[in-house]
């Protein structure tokens, strides 16, 4: 399973996440995606669900709110996000919804990947609370097209990102490999050398 878009529509060449899912494809080791719409932008509905269709990659795009359900009937075997930034001890900021997805997982004890280039660390950033996290225009969550959908004088909160803390990932991958988030620290001091 994925959550937005780090294909090569969002991404350098290959794509973070999706590069994981493509070579899973490419080596045999992956059936199906399944690919949550991803609101309020539909990054997954867009533009992941795309990028598989053109690869003859089989992928089902489910409702951001089916991700426990699927996992529960055995589905999901596997879940693999990109990030925005990763911070000294692992915690990831990457799109709305990513904290909720790894919570599932791990009741599920199904494994949960975060995949970005060791770029995207900042080690000058010891945890997740550190990161701002952007809020977009609320329009993208009252109005479809060019149709509200709530009444006026609702309040609105859309933050663009959260942050899943490093106990909820099993391992960051990389471009040169994969490491649990609490090795970032070594890990980097190895790919340095």
């Amino acid at each position: 399973m994925t959550h937005c878009n780090a294909g090569g529509l969002a991404t350098a060449g290959y794509g973070t996440a999706l590069g994981v899912v493509r070579s899973a494809w490419r080596d045999g080791r992956l059936a199906r995606v399944f690919a949550d719409e991803t609101r309020p932008r539909l990054q997954g509905a867009k533009l992941t669900t795309w990028e598989c269709v053109q690869e003859g990659i089989p992928v089902t795009l489910i409702s951001d709110n089916m991700a426990a359900h699927c996992m529960k009937q055995g589905l999901i075997h596997a879940v693999v996000v990109g990030a925005d930034r990763i911070t000294a001890n692992g915690d990831a900021a990457n799109k709305i919804g990513t904290y909720s997805l790894a919570i599932v997982a791990k009741a599920h004890n199904i494994p949960f990947f975060v995949a970005a280039p060791l770029s995207t660390i900042d080690f000058a950033l010891s945890n997740g609370d550190l990161i701002p996290i952007e809020e977009r225009d609320p329009v993208e969550l009252y109005q479809v097209g060019n149709t509200r959908i709530c009444p006026v004088g609702v309040e609105f909160y859309n933050p663009a990102f959260d942050v899943t803390p490093a106990e909820l990932i099993t391992a960051i991958i990389t471009e040169y490999g994969a490491v649990p988030p609490g090795e970032l620290k070594q890990f980097q001091a190895k790919q340095l050398v």
